[in-house]
């Protein structure tokens, strides 16, 4: 029919629109978290793509849930406002024949939001913490950045270098604090370079130079004039991370049927359900009075996709201290969503078939 042409036409027009500002947001907020680690030597810059690659990838299925039912919703709310609505159920046309276009437009979403929510989100989950295990095993030094202060080791090592040479292999005036044995350590040199030995030791040697060492609370220091020395890079061997529940496959989830592992299928198996369930909902809470404001129903369906995301967590908490059986877990979030939609669904249908019986007998 041409309406459901021009309604999935509307839906996919404010899809788009919507996913392309969610995923901005999300974006940005994760690019200055990012940039925040790499600058305080947390995270290796070159690693900052990668990880906001991963991070996008874990928030898909929350991203393309919410995208959905605001893409639906906003588009009924207009016809609502420009009356069109008015003129289908006047035609004699229930609401629930809008089922069928949002149905078709909804389910390819939903098949995406669930091969996301039980596979692809896992998989980015354990790749972002194996890579993230990867990069504290390279050298301390590729994560100073010229011209900034950076604190390795908890703190305990300092850097300073105002310029980098090639990949970090030679390195010019460098200023380095220590804390070693209760003695702070200040040095300071013209340049250095980055050196490996015969046993993989990585060794930062630093040439023409000068060190201070004073005891904090003694008068008495040191200092030293040195044409080489050494300092020991950190790093070297890969960490194996946790595999938590976040990052096991569906398949690893089934075989080790521990609560936490069943709490993580509760979230993903909640996902492309919610997603369905919160797209036909969209229907009745679209409807709002052209004289009212625009925005209130809009602040109502962020209101129910908040209660909606916490009444699953509270299942899964549930289920994980042992007060819920898995199953009534995994339905009594859903099956508490059906019962205000079936309400309004009703209420919706049969407000209209009331005022169209009025106007009949007006007519009359």
């Amino acid at each position: 029919m041409i309406f459901e042409r021009t309604a999935r036409r509307e839906f996919a027009q404010a899809a788009a629109g919507i996913s392309i500002v969610l995923l901005a947001i999300v974006t940005s907020i994760q690019l200055i978290r990012l940039l925040k680690d790499a600058a305080g030597g947390h995270v290796a810059p070159e690693g900052v793509v990668a990880l906001l690659g991963f991070a996008l990838v874990k928030f898909l299925p929350m991203l393309l849930t919410l995208t959905l039912f605001v893409s639906v919703l906003l588009p009924l709310t207009r016809m609502y406002r420009d009356s069109e609505m008015v003129v289908w159920f006047a035609s004699g046309m229930p609401l629930t024949d809008w089922l069928r276009p949002v149905l078709r437009f909804a389910l390819p979403l939903v098949v995406v939001i669930a091969v996301l929510s039980l596979s692809l989100s896992p998989w980015a989950n354990r790749v972002q913490g194996d890579y993230l295990a990867e990069l504290s095993a390279r050298s301390e030094l590729t994560t100073i950045s010229p011209g900034a202060f950076t604190e390795v080791r908890n703190g305990r090592l300092v850097y300073f270098v105002e310029r980098l040479d090639g990949e970090v292999d030679k390195i010019g005036n460098v200023f380095m604090a220590s804390i070693q044995e209760g003695k702070l350590g200040v040095v300071m040199s013209v340049g250095g370079r980055q050196e490996t030995r015969e046993n993989g030791d990585r060794f930062l040697v630093l040439e023409n130079g000068r060190r201070y060492e004073v005891e904090p609370g003694s008068a008495a220091f040191k200092i030293m004039d040195f044409e080489r020395y050494a300092v020991r890079n950190s790093g070297g061997e890969v960490r194996k991370t946790s595999m938590s529940p976040s990052r096991m496959s569906l398949a690893e989830l089934l075989e080790q049927p521990s609560a936490e592992n069943l709490g993580e299928l509760i979230w993903r198996l909640a996902m492309p359900v919610s997603a369905l369930l919160l797209a036909v909902m969209a229907l009745p809470l679209a409807y709002v009075n052209p004289r009212s404001g625009r925005s209130a129903n809009l602040l109502i369906a962020i209101l129910v996709y908040a209660i909606y995301s916490n009444l699953i967590l509270t299942c899964q908490a549930w289920f994980i201290g042992g007060k819920l059986p898995f199953l009534v877990a995994v339905l009594l979030p859903h099956v508490l969503m059906l019962l205000p939609m079936v309400a309004l669904y009703y209420g919706r249908m049969s407000g209209f078939r009331l005022k169209r019986v009025n106007a009949a007998g007006v007519m009359r």
